[in-house]
Order: structure tokens, then C-alpha cells, then sequence
């Protein structure tokens, strides 16, 4: 197996087939060996394990996940790697990769087409760029029993915020929505070729099997939840006024201690539970009487 990780190893494949780094498509490569081993490690894959890996890049995390997953399914949108992936990921009979982007993808019917028998689960070391709209996908996917993803270490810190600490906004009340999330370790600048300004982490989101919130209508909730942290420092009622303006600042206000708070309540200072509480509210104020 290809060392790919080694720097000696690496540069010298890149430039035998003419690759260079993409900064339009985010492309750090690793170069710490110890970094997808520990992904792969922590995510909990073994052989019962079908994993979903979103940009391989030249393959260090995929030969880490080829060697314990039952089958691992590639997503690359980067056709210049077809030949470097060839060389350093070939020879696993366990792996198939798909030359797509992952977000014209219909991830759940691809995870029950790829992955029969097995748990499902996804390990990615995401672009910068897109790391929102992929952990979106898969998530709202509802299909794994575990995501798990290097990230900028800021995002990774927004993902796993409690309420009312200054990480905490509605991303991070979308992650907790599907699954427990918990910050696994860093990963250095150095540990990247070429090196990123900013340090990165690995996150995993443990799944729920099933949902443990009290949510009637799901879009109301997200909806209710963005006008919270649209207009952050605020109070509530100025947010709910401004989104559901049917509402008005005095039925905002109604709602809010309908559902058990003070008219004064901030958004980032609720959990889940509360702003299904909000939702609910809501809900019941629009059905006909």
C-alpha cells in the first residue's frame, strides 16, 4: 500500500500526472499519517461499516477506511485524480468511487443501494468552502448512524455549542437536531499540504435512531430557530415579529409566554427543546379555529 502521506511519496505522484492543488475546490491534501488513522479509528469503522467518504483527495483517509469497513463508496468531483486513485487505492476490492458531486446526489437512495446489510455511516475531510452545504446533505439524509468529519475547528466548535456561549447559533442547534455531537481532536496546519491558515478538527455526530425532540412541523422549527439568531443579542420577540410578521410585536410577545418564557428571552440562551416549545406555539396560532 502507498504511503500517501508521505510528503516524498506524494509529490512525486502529483507531479508525475500533472495534478495541481485547486483552490476553487478547497484541496488540502494529508500528509500526517496519524490524522486518518485516528479518524477511521475514533468513527468507529469495522467491518460491519459501509462508509460513505466525501472527496478522497489521493486516498490517505480511504486506504484507512478500505482496511476495516465492510465497503467504502468514494464521492470525487475531481476527475484529475481517476489515475493517482488508481495507484494508491486500486487494489481494494472493497471500494467503488463515484465521479459525482455529492450534492446532486440522492444520498439516502445511494446509501440503501450501496450499503444493504451493513451501518451505515460517512467520514469526510471536508473543503472549507462547502462544509455546510455537505454536513447539510447528509444529515437531512437521515440514513447514517454516524457522521463523522475534519472541519475548520471553528465550525467544529459551532457544531458541538451549548446556549449561550458565543459559538452557539442555529447551526449548531441544526447539527444537535440529528444527532450528539463530540469534538474528537485537532488536526495542525502542518499536517496538510499545501498548509491552511487555520487550524482543523474532527467532530463525529452520533445519529439519533430516533429523533428525541417534540417537533410537530420541522421547517416551522428551522424557521423559527433562524429568525432567533437573525437578529442575535435581540430579543426573541423581535426576531419571531420580523419572520412571522402575521404575528405582530405583541403577538411575538403572546407566543413567547404562551410557551413558558419571559417576554425578554434571548434566542441563544434556549436549546431544542424550548425552541420546539416556540414552534409549537406557533403551529397551534395558525391552524383555523
Amino acid at each position: 500500500m502507498i504511503d500517501v502521506c508521505d510528503i516524498n511519496v506524494m509529490k512525486p505522484l502529483l507531479q508525475e500526472h500533472g495534478f495541481h492543488f485547486s483552490k476553487s475546490k478547497g484541496q488540502n491534501f494529508l500528509i500526517a499519517p496519524w490524522v486518518p488513522r485516528s479518524i477511521a479509528e475514533e468513527a468507529g469503522v469495522d467491518a460491519g461499516s459501509g462508509v460513505l467518504e466525501i472527496g478522497p483527495g489521493v486516498g490517505p483517509l480511504t486506504q484507512q477506511l478500505c482496511l476495516r469497513a465492510g465497503k467504502v463508496c468514494a464521492v470525487e468531483v475531481d476527475t484529475r485524480l481517476i489515475p493517482i486513485l488508481e495507484r494508491t487505492v486500486g487494489d481494494f476490492p472493497n471500494l467503488e468511487i463515484l465521479w459525482q458531486d455529492v450534492l446532486k446526489l440522492d444520498v439516502a437512495a445511494l446509501v440503501r443501494e450501496k450499503f444493504a446489510g451493513l451501518r451505515p455511516m460517512a467520514c469526510a475531510n471536508l473543503p472549507y468552502y462547502i462544509t455546510s452545504p455537505i454536513l447539510t446533505a447528509l444529515l437531512e439524509a437521515e440514513c447514517f448512524d454516524s457522521v463523522t468529519v475534519m472541519v475548520q475547528k471553528e465550525v467544529a466548535q459551532r457544531m458541538a455549542a451549548q446556549p449561550g456561549t458565543a459559538e452557539y447559533g442555529a447551526f449548531s442547534l441544526f447539527c444537535q437536531y440529528y444527532g450528539r455531537p463530540e469534538l474528537l481532536f485537532d488536526v495542525p496546519a502542518h499536517c496538510f499540504l499545501p498548509q491552511p491558515k487555520v487550524t482543523s478538527a474532527v467532530v463525529s455526530l452520533r445519529i439519533y435512531r430516533e429523533n428525541p425532540w417534540d417537533v410537530t412541523d420541522k421547517d416551522l422549527f428551522f424557521r423559527v430557530v433562524k429568525a432567533s439568531f437573525a437578529m442575535r443579542r435581540k430579543k426573541l420577540s423581535n426576531g419571531l415579529a420580523s419572520a412571522f410578521p402575521e404575528l405582530g410585536k405583541a403577538g411575538a410577545a403572546e407566543v413567547i409566554r404562551s410557551a413558558g418564557f419571559e417576554e425578554s428571552v434571548r434566542g441563544e440562551t434556549l436549546g431544542i427543546p424550548e425552541f420546539a416549545a416556540i414552534a409549537e406555539e406557533i403551529r397551534k396560532r395558525r391552524q383555523p379555529q
